[in-house]
């Protein structure tokens, strides 16, 4: 991975500061992430490395063989740096995405909680209560007026009313809940740019 380009260093700079700032966002937000281990500093990556990225990125399923030729190195490369990336924690998971609308839950929606403390301790036992919610998506501890966004899925008006009323604010800490009902999601563009 030496003799890269100085379009290559600027490149990987911009890719990891844009990460490390969501890195940090998401940390700062409560997100558990994890740590970036020394050895997948930006200068360890080139662009090689970052077009087998955007690639997963993109999908996640491709076989080695696939992989390696929209990439264009060998598979034993390319069995070497996929592994290399995930040892290095810079690929984290591969997972599948389920349409929650096939389970049966059609209505999507966000919570904003806003705490009426903010004492450890309260903090704490909120965050032992989200991980019991039904249906979470994705759960965003956060900074100004609310505290917390809780993205769910369930079937029903009744079901949403329920969710909120059984699982959010019967916690001591809750003051204020608001629901926003989701008409669509779309998916962002992504860490990377996505591949030609």
């Amino acid at each position: 991975m030496l003799g890269l380009s100085a379009l290559d260093h600027k490149e990987n700079r911009r890719i990891w500061r844009s990460a490390s700032q969501s890195c940090s966002f998401l940390q700062n937000a409560g997100v558990a992430t994890t740590p970036m281990p020394k050895k997948a500093r930006p200068s360890a990556l080139d662009r090689t490395d970052l077009r087998i990225l955007a690639e997963l990125e993109e999908n996640g399923r491709l076989t080695n063989a696939a992989l390696a030729a929209r990439v264009g190195i060998a598979e034993s490369t390319c069995v070497q740096r996929v592994r290399a990336l995930r040892e290095g924690g810079v690929i984290t998971r591969f997972r599948a995405e389920v349409d929650p609308a096939a389970l049966g839950l059609g209505i999507q929606a966000v919570i904003k909680v806003r705490l009426g403390s903010h004492s450890r301790d309260h903090v704490h036992s909120f965050h032992a209560t989200l991980k019991d919610i039904p249906h979470a998506l994705t759960i965003f501890h956060v900074a100004g007026e609310d505290d917390y966004l809780v993205h769910v899925a369930v079937e029903s008006a009744a079901a949403l009313r329920d969710l909120v009323l059984e699982h959010i604010t019967v916690h001591p800490a809750v003051r204020h809940t608001e629901t926003q009902l989701v008409f669509e999601v779309m998916p962002g563009a992504g860490l990377l740019p996505r591949p030609l």
